[in-house]
């Protein structure tokens, strides 16, 4: 397969993926599998696909950001999920903090351990079935509501969310599913953690990829820009529209099919791995 389709591929499944309670690294890792694409240039392109998604989601809440920052305060003049997110003064850089240091302090002492024995396809295929387990769990025992916008948020809550967000090191996992799960058990509404798992997921992924980037830089060449840039273009435009259109769905959808989805792609995917062993 041609490396620009291999590109394009793995740019819409990053897209698709990266804020749905799917795992996109899981998702990457067995469609990396699927294409014959491993190995060290695969990892750097994992990398830059996902700063493609990440300017995605900085693109859709640049309000809240630039308020967070100190600079302005923006209102919103709807209801609707995404604008709703960037209204109000009260939700601040302290909950952000919060909610990120667990896990990047965990990640950055574990990175070894976590790259060499938890990146195998059978491992992120367990943790496809455990993070749905949990999404079940969260949906089902939702504590009562005390969070039902993203300025309510207290910060116990958002340190709570950073725990939860500590279980997506295991690849598989997925990040917004540990988030918005532990989000509900934490007393938070859905549009509440789901506005907020993607807010926090701007500062730890680019945290998570420029820390990855540095240490990889080496492997990149001047003929792989066409490759890289094409799948970062197709990872920002698809992840753009994934999130608009999970923003919107998901109070309707709750967590529960996506976890079926996840148990359902780990069965297919353990049988191909047994047959083709």
């Amino acid at each position: 397969m041609s490396n620009i389709v291999t590109s394009i591929i793995q740019g819409i499944v990053e897209g698709l993926t990266e804020f749905l309670p799917v795992s996109s690294t899981g998702h990457l890792i067995l469609t990396g599998k699927l294409l014959g694409f491993t190995g060290d240039k695969a990892d750097t392109f994992e990398i830059i696909i996902q700063l493609g998604a990440i300017l995605a989601v900085a693109v859709i809440y640049w309000r809240r950001i630039w308020s967070l920052l100190g600079f302005h305060q923006v209102r919103s003049t709807n209801n609707n999920e995404y604008e709703s997110a960037h209204a109000g003064p009260k939700l601040n850089l302290l909950h952000v903090i919060l909610a990120c240091l667990p896990a990047m302090v965990l990640g950055l002492v574990l990175h070894s351990f976590i790259k060499s024995y938890l990146f195998s396809p059978y491992t992120v295929l367990a943790g496809l079935v455990l993070g749905g387990i949990f999404m079940l769990i969260g949906q089902k025992k939702q504590a009562i509501v005390e969070a039902d916008g993203i300025d309510q948020l207290s910060y116990k809550q958002a340190m709570l969310v950073g725990l939860y967000q500590c279980l997506a090191l295991w690849p598989g996992f997925s990040r917004s599913g540990a988030t918005i799960a532990g989000g509900l058990l934490s007393g938070v509404s859905y549009r509440a953690a789901t506005n907020f798992s993607f807010l926090i997921a701007i500062p730890m992924m680019f945290a998570a990829s420029g820390y990855e980037l540095l240490k990889s830089y080496d492997t990149l060449t001047s003929s792989d820009i066409g490759f890289f840039a094409t799948g970062f273009v197709v990872s920002f435009v698809v992840a753009l529209l994934a999130v608009i259109t999970f923003l919107k769905l998901l109070e309707r959808l709750k967590l529960a099919p996506f976890a079926y989805y996840r148990f359902i792609l780990a069965a297919v995917f353990l049988a191909y791995l047994l047959m083709t062993a």
